[in-house]
């Protein structure tokens, strides 16, 4: 089986399709049936009475569980794929999920069309949608930088990360991936609540993209 032809399909389909509303209405997504998993771990381990060593493995422990378990599956279900072209081609159907290049672009792209025709406004509120920052205070420059900085960003996260992980180790990959991906985007902060129990999710995302990132 062609790794990188799987990941060929799944660009594809990503940039048709996406992942369609009706889809996730039904179904959800596979990031967030990770982000139930971690939210559950997260309320059962990460208690505000224990020592900060504590939380830190039970964060250790909770990372491990979603990481593993991402991974096992994927490497269950590629064990049970057939092999040849049909194999490649499932591969890529089950990894389509993973990627956002189509979501990245529909969400640069609603920041774009409004600065075009002058609507600051409305390309304030688009940008508010994929940044942290105040958009009131954002002129058109401004917004404009925002919108790349977000862009470069989830552009690591979301395409070449994935898929570098992906070509590695097919569906194992790709799955871990998301998996640790999504444990910092929920843990991974510097708060008072997370600061030792998302410690683990953090650093092992540092290392995962270390690569991909530069790529």
């Amino acid at each position: 089986m062609s790794f990188a032809a799987a990941m060929l399909v799944a660009l594809a389909i990503d940039a048709l399709l996406g992942w369609p509303d009706w889809l996730f209405r039904r179904i959800g997504h596979p990031v967030t049936w990770a982000g139930r998993l971690i939210a559950a771990l997260d309320r059962r381990l990460n208690r505000e009475g224990d020592s900060p060593a504590r939380r830190r493995v039970l964060g250790v422990l909770a990372a491990g569980v979603v990481i593993g378990l991402a991974a096992g599956i994927g490497a269950g279900v590629q064990t049970a794929l057939p092999g040849g072209w049909v194999g490649t081609v499932l591969t890529g159907v089950l990894a389509w999920p993973l990627l956002a290049a189509r979501s990245l672009h529909e969400h640069v792209r609603v920041v774009a069309l409004p600065l075009q025709t002058g609507d600051i406004a409305g390309a304030r509120a688009a940008v508010s949608m994929i940044v942290g920052r105040d958009p009131a205070l954002l002129d058109p420059p401004a917004i404009t930088r925002a919108a790349t900085e977000s862009l470069a960003e989830n552009a690591s996260d979301g395409i070449v990360a994935p898929l570098f992980w992906g070509l590695l180790l097919g569906l194992p990959g790709i799955a871990a991936y998301k998996a640790i991906n999504t444990l910092d985007s929920m843990i991974g902060h510097r708060t008072e609540r997370h600061e030792a129990f998302g410690w683990a999710s953090a650093r092992i995302d540092d290392l995962v993209n270390l690569l991909p990132a530069r790529l």
